[in-house]
């Protein structure tokens, strides 16, 4: 019994003290912890917030995640071409969409074109040799040829005739093998021409890539380093 009292009167005692601490509210008054919330500064301005409400106040106050470093880029000069005239004028239509502005250049040079082909016997060495063979071509019936003398890389060669188009070449060139000639071939003659190169300066590794897939459109053409 006396064990009894003695319990009742400790926890008398922590309620008692509880209450003079606040953390109960005040008896006299009746408070509890809606009445406590109401009498906190501004407490009307207080709501509660939802979890995706509370993460995004979280992340407005944290501090921003490093950059990530940038990747180095290529610079570099690039040349382009010989183009042919017509050819170049395209290009340019297509390259003018990089607005490279004073970092692409043009220059003029000078080209060879295809003016006619030639059928003839290879040089022979020297006069001698030529008029010999000369000599053998006719006792065959060929009789449209000219010994060529003077200071050009077909020097002591032997013509057989000169044609705008290269089937018109290969057609002579048949006929005489039916005559039986032997050795004779189909030569380009070229003759001078002016074409266009391009030079492409201080750009970086994206422009390269756009550069490269314009030039893939034109065949005959190749990216170069600059010299």
């Amino acid at each position: 019994m006396l064990k009894l009292i003695f319990f009742l009167l400790l926890a008398a005692n922590a309620a008692l003290f509880a209450a003079g601490q606040g953390y109960i509210g005040n008896l006299n008054d009746g408070e509890r912890e809606p009445a406590r919330l109401n009498n906190q500064l501004n407490a009307k301005e207080l709501k509660p917030l939802t979890a995706a409400q509370a993460n995004a106040a979280v992340a407005a106050v944290a501090p921003p995640p490093p950059a990530p470093k940038d990747e180095p880029v290529t610079v570099a000069c690039l040349d382009v071409g010989n183009f042919a005239p017509a050819e170049a004028r395209r290009f340019e239509a297509q390259v003018g969409e990089l607005e490279l502005g004073d970092r692409q250049s043009r220059r003029n040079v000078q080209g060879q074109d295809i003016s006619s082909y030639m059928v003839n016997i290879p040089p022979q060495g020297s006069k001698e040799a030529a008029d010999r063979k000369a000599a053998e071509l006719r006792a065959r019936g060929v009789t449209n040829l000219f010994v060529m003398n003077d200071s050009q890389p077909m020097r002591w060669g032997i013509s057989l005739g000169v044609f705008k188009s290269e089937t018109a070449a290969q057609t002579q060139l048949a006929t005489l093998v039916k005559q039986g000639v032997r050795g004779a071939r189909v030569s380009p003659r070229y003759s001078p021409s002016k074409e266009v190169a391009y030079q492409f300066r201080d750009i970086g590794s994206e422009t390269q890539t756009r550069l490269a897939s314009i030039v893939t459109k034109f065949p005959d053409q190749q990216i170069r380093k600059c010299q």
